[in-house]
Parts: C-alpha cells; sequence; structure tokens
C-alpha cells in the first residue's frame, strides 16, 4: 500500500513540475493589466512581467506610486491610476487599455487590488467599515472585470484575482473576511450552509428563465452578437 502511495506522490509531484515549466512560445505582443500596483504583490507581478517580456499595464491607485514603478523597472510597462471604488475611474482605464491593446485584445486581467482595513471584531463594526472594504475587494473587482470583458474575449484571455486564505479561514471581523469565528470566544457560532439543488423558488425555471431573458434583453447588440442568437436558446 504505501508503494502505492509513494508512486501516486511522485507521479503528483511529476505532474506539477512538468505543468509548472509549460511556457507561452511567445509574450511580446501579450498585454497583462494588473491593479492595485503601488506596492505589494502587483508590484512585484507587474516587474516580474516586464522583465518577462509581457507588455504590462500597470495600475496604481496613487501617482507616487506609479511614477516610482515606472522609474525602477526595466522592459514595456507603462502605468496609469485607477481608483477601483470609482466607476468613473474604471471608464478611464478601460479606454486606455483599449487604446494600448488596439485590436490585439487584452491577454490577462490581474485583480489585485485589495484592501484589510477596519478590521476587528465583528461587533466593532458599522455597515460603512463592511462597505468600505467590499467597495475595494469585491464590487471593484466585479466592475473592473465586467468593463473589461469585451477586450478579454477578443484575445480569449484570462482573468486571476488575488484572494487571501482568509476567506476560507476567518481570522477577525470586517469585510476583509466575512465573519465565519469571531464570535467563537463569546459562545457565538458562525455557520455556513451550502444546500443541494432543492426544488425552492430560488431553483424555480420558469424564473431562472425570465430572469435571463431580461439580461438577455438588456444586453449591447454587440455582446448579444458575439454571443449568438443560437446561445440564449441552448
Amino acid at each position: 500500500m504505501w508503494l502505492y502511495l509513494l508512486l501516486a506522490a511522485l507521479a503528483w509531484a511529476l505532474g506539477w513540475l512538468v505543468r509548472d515549466r509549460r511556457t507561452l512560445p511567445s509574450v511580446k505582443d501579450k498585454h497583462v493589466f494588473i491593479t492595485g500596483c503601488d506596492s505589494g504583490f502587483g508590484n512585484l507581478l507587474a516587474r516580474r512581467l516586464a522583465r518577462r517580456g509581457y507588455r504590462v499595464l500597470a495600475a496604481c491607485l496613487t501617482q507616487k506610486g506609479a511614477d516610482s514603478l515606472q522609474r525602477g523597472c526595466s522592459g514595456h510597462l507603462r502605468t496609469t491610476l485607477l481608483d477601483v471604488t470609482r466607476s468613473d475611474s474604471i471608464r478611464q482605464a478601460v479606454e486606455w487599455v483599449r487604446a494600448e491593446v488596439g485590436e490585439k485584445g487584452l491577454f490577462g486581467l490581474v485583480n489585485n487590488a485589495g484592501v484589510a482595513n477596519p478590521i476587528g471584531p465583528t461587533e466593532w463594526m458599522g455597515m460603512e467599515d463592511y462597505r468600505q472594504v467590499m467597495a475595494v475587494n469585491a464590487f471593484g473587482v466585479i466592475e473592473v472585470t465586467l468593463q473589461l470583458l469585451p477586450l478579454l474575449k477578443r484575445a480569449r484571455g484570462r482573468v486571476v484575482n488575488t484572494s487571501s486564505v482568509l476567506g476560507r479561514l476567518s481570522a477577525n471581523g470586517g469585510g476583509y473576511c466575512i465573519s465565519k469565528r469571531d464570535m467563537y470566544h463569546f459562545g457565538v457560532k458562525v455557520s455556513i450552509v451550502e444546500p443541494g439543488f432543492f426544488k425552492t423558488a430560488v431553483t424555480n425555471l420558469e424564473s431562472i428563465e425570465a430572469s435571463l431573458r431580461q439580461l438577455w434583453d438588456r444586453l449591447a447588440p454587440e455582446t448579444r452578437l458575439s454571443y449568438g442568437e443560437d446561445f440564449f436558446h441552448k
């Protein structure tokens, strides 16, 4: 039995090694847009991808962060300012990206911008504390992704969202990791219920189809065209 386990572990390690060594044949025309590049993971990723030959489009919250990254980076890297909590800022950044990538489209989007504070015991939090964090970590990610989807589709690109282990194992309250065990010391248990497919109003097929029809009818003509009329009826 131990021999089989050892062989399985070796096979897994070999597969992981082979996959990790796979590279694209050419990246010189691949544009990658990264949010939250003032510091941290976004800053490091922007520098690394630029060194590897990608055309990096780095979004920073501050002009100071953008200038510092631009000065200290070799390779093809351009910066812009972006506040993911503001729709007008997102639209401006998207127009900038569109002008940069042209007909090639966007090869990659890395939603890296994020904040942790306010952070603390749940009982200390007000709704605005949650909104402040969720505006960046959740709604900012959604809006940036939605706005860039046409360019991603054009290049058959990919989206990478920077998450956290605290999304699975909550260590504190606040919006960063919605409370899981924060009230444990007070004897209050917080659980997540994940039911399967039950017949409820939520899973009513007529209601779902009606909702899908509403969404379909309000799509822009070019978006509907990219899917094709048959897509909705499948």
